[in-house]
């Protein structure tokens, strides 16, 4: 008797709580990471305004990634988080210290500089959505403009925090490398990978 085998080639599943998938590959992947908490609003919470992003905010100050109810349920919610979680691992591991440093040091480079630290971070979001397993994705599935072109990470009152906007083409290429699963490939410009890469545990 003659078997026939059919060899499948392995498709991630859609998950049921990819937030809660970004969550665990996150603080697998690196130490102090924040967690997610999920409310009605985010107004009023770390000095939160008007100018602060309505769905999502990460708080350095009480190292806390806020996200309402109603972006839990969006198609695009698991990027929303490594997004956030992006930022956060370039503030517990150093890399925003150094941005700040070059900032400070080349004010007239700013809105350069700061749009290098938007594409590593889109970067790492990438990287997370490879290591939490989750499907393939391109920015532009969601979205037509910048979806972070307000401010949406900083210390306690947020309504204070950096505000870049950058091409969504531009996010989406770095979000694109990061999903290829290699951190150290998070380098755009100046901006090493070696931080992230001596973090990763």
């Amino acid at each position: 008797m003659r078997w026939l085998f059919v060899f499948l080639a392995w498709v991630p599943f859609a998950s049921a709580d990819p937030v809660a998938d970004i969550e665990n590959a996150a603080t697998a992947a690196f130490a102090s990471m924040p967690s997610v908490q999920t409310l009605p609003e985010i107004a009023s919470r770390c000095g939160v305004d008007e100018t602060v992003n309505d769905q999502i905010a990460y708080c350095t100050s009480q190292n806390v990634i806020f996200l309402t109810q109603a972006a839990r349920s969006l198609p695009e919610a698991a990027y929303l988080v490594a997004h956030a979680y992006g930022h956060a691992v370039q503030v517990r591991h150093g890399v925003a210290d150094f941005a700040l440093g070059q900032i400070r040091s080349r004010p007239d480079e700013e809105t350069m500089l700061r749009g290098l630290v938007e594409r590593q971070v889109d970067c790492i979001a990438g990287f997370l959505m490879h290591k939490a397993d989750l499907p393939p994705a391109a920015l532009t599935d969601w979205f037509t403009d910048d979806p972070f072109a307000d401010i949406h990470w900083g210390r306690d009152p947020l309504r204070i925090g950096p505000q870049i906007s950058i091409a969504l083409d531009a996010r989406n290429t770095w979000f694109q490398i990061g999903q290829g699963g290699d951190l150290a490939a998070c380098a755009p410009g100046e901006f090493t990978s070696d931080l992230l890469v001596a973090a990763l545990r």
